[in-house]
């Protein structure tokens, strides 16, 4: 079994060695059923190599036990930390040390861009690069119980071990295509800070709702700010205070009483009355008498009145084409709501930009703009120039 870190001075001589090397990579096991912020049971590190001592469990848990050499590792700009689907990971760290690993690279991305599918899975990674296969028995075991299974052990060290193989064959081959530079484009969203905090004041732009009307959303704004304050405060998850379709009906009922609260159909039993029941009534309250001017607004829905259907279709066969011819996935390009922005004369989008129009928003806008053809030969498609 892999050796487990117990104590901060054992994870710091691990992290010292990891300076030493060029990349470490990293997985975590984590619980977040019953609260908000996610619970760190156990972190997974790796260096390059196969000796025994170059892969370790971190018990998080453990009494006594700092995180602070792994954080400033992550800090440290000569070591690269490799992640699979880091997304969720880099919250956690986020959280708990106001860090997030520098420089970054996640194994997900650019599987994407070296044309394995969209949202490729660590398991899918394995079985095609590393020729293996992965015990994933374990995946859904309670990670906060000690002491872990052999069999949590040895699932939890192969979300790193293999990782080592799975990058190194990614590297060499963004290398050959000359690719690094899209990865690189990738992943500034999951280095930005900005990501990873969610602020009450705009939690019920998360709310999908079909009004546009002001009122509705003055109160539904306020209901969604009562809602992430109080689950951040007490961390439990949001919906244990109410969920979604409960606040959209408070919304629209605007309930002053907890005679009010308890005629609703779909709140929860324990919100109809103590404190949860009065933090909800205040939110509405504060709602209702919010003035028209400070009403807020929803997000613009794209105007598509001069869509055309005709082009929409030629941009599918043209994304597809160039999808094809770039061995990338074709919704990592465009998606099917981009394709009808185009289509309607919007000239802006993640498209338009970086290597995403290098591949395909360069000859989109020369289609709209007639200055090329497709035309079909067996089963490929060809770009011909209009002159």
């Amino acid at each position: 079994m892999p050796q487990t870190l117990t104590t901060t001075d054992a994870l710091a001589a691990f992290c010292a060695r990891a300076k030493t090397v060029p990349y470490v990579t990293v997985d975590t096991e984590f619980l977040r059923e019953r609260t908000y912020f996610a619970q760190l049971c156990l972190v997974q590190l790796a260096l390059p190599g196969e000796d025994d001592s170059d892969a370790v469990l971190v018990d998080p848990l453990v009494d006594g036990m700092s995180l602070e050499p792994l954080y400033e590792l992550f800090r440290d700009k000569n070591v690269v930390k490799v992640f699979h689907a880091a997304r969720q990971d880099l919250e956690i760290f986020h959280v708990e040390g106001d860090v997030l690993p520098t420089p970054l690279f996640d194994t997900q991305v650019a599987a994407m861009v070296c044309g394995f599918g969209e949202q490729v899975g660590y398991e899918t990674l394995v079985r095609k690069i590393a020729k293996a296969n992965l015990d994933k028995s374990s995946r859904f075991t309670d990670w906060s119980r000690r002491p872990l299974s052999d069999a949590q052990q040895k699932y939890a060290i192969g979300d790193v071990t293999y990782l080592r193989q799975i990058y190194e064959f990614l590297s060499k081959e963004l290398q050959k295509s000359g690719r690094k530079a899209w990865v690189e484009e990738e992943l500034k969203t999951l280095t930005n800070r900005d990501a990873y905090v969610v602020e009450p004041e705009n939690a019920w732009q998360r709310v999908k709702t079909r009004t546009n009307s002001g009122k509705f959303l003055a109160v539904l704004k306020e209901l969604a700010k009562y809602r992430e304050t109080t689950a951040q405060t007490r961390n439990v998850p949001r919906n244990r205070i109410m969920k979604d379709d409960a606040m959209m009906e408070l919304a629209s009922t605007k309930p002053k009483s907890y005679s009010d609260l308890n005629k609703s159909r779909l709140l929860l039993r324990e919100a109809r009355k103590g404190e949860i029941a009065d933090g909800i009534l205040a939110a509405v309250s504060r709602g209702v008498e919010t003035p028209p001017e400070n009403f807020p607004k929803a997000k613009a829905v794209r105007d598509r009145s001069n869509l055309n259907p005709a082009l929409a279709d030629l941009l599918r066969v043209l994304l597809k084409a160039k999808a094809e011819e770039a061995g990338v996935a074709q919704k990592l390009i465009a998606n099917s709501a981009d394709l009808d922005d185009i289509a309607s004369g919007v000239r802006d989008g993640l498209w338009a930009h970086g290597w995403r129009h290098e591949v395909f928003g360069e000859d989109a806008l020369r289609l709209c703009n007639g200055e090329i053809a497709l035309s079909a030969k067996g089963q490929s498609v060809r770009i011909i120039s209009v002159s």
